[in-house]
């Protein structure tokens, strides 16, 4: 199993940034995606995740309104758009598949999100 997350970089206050996390390995559509951050000196927190079938989202307080979570299970990828970025967004973020019967998870290997002010 891989997933691989893209997208990530530099990006000044109040811009835009869409992360991608390209699945393979698995049967993606049995899978739930989740994406989390973990900034320096702090936890891995949760940021969003989506269903299975793309129908039901999730969102930390911290990005509710500003990020969007959608999945193509058609191309076996699940995407993060981030807008309106502000420098306490700045992270590694992670995806995570979650399977829908067992709850066994696989991880990313994550990608740096830096805003600056």
């Amino acid at each position: 199993v891989q997933l691989v997350e893209s997208g990530g970089g530099l990006v000044q206050a109040g811009g835009s940034l869409r992360l991608s996390c390209a699945a393979s390995g698995l049967t993606f559509g049995f899978y739930a995606m989740d994406w989390f951050r973990q900034a320096p000196g702090k936890e891995r927190e949760f940021v969003s995740s989506v269903s299975v079938n793309g129908d039901s989202t999730a969102y930390a307080d911290s990005v509710k309104g500003r990020f969007t979570v959608s999945r193509d299970n058609a191309k076996n990828t699940v995407y993060l758009q981030m807008n309106s970025l502000e420098p306490e967004d700045t992270a590694v973020y992670y995806c995570a598949a979650r399977h829908y019967l067992t709850s066994g998870v696989y991880w990313g290997q994550g990608t740096q999100v830096t805003v600056s002010s």
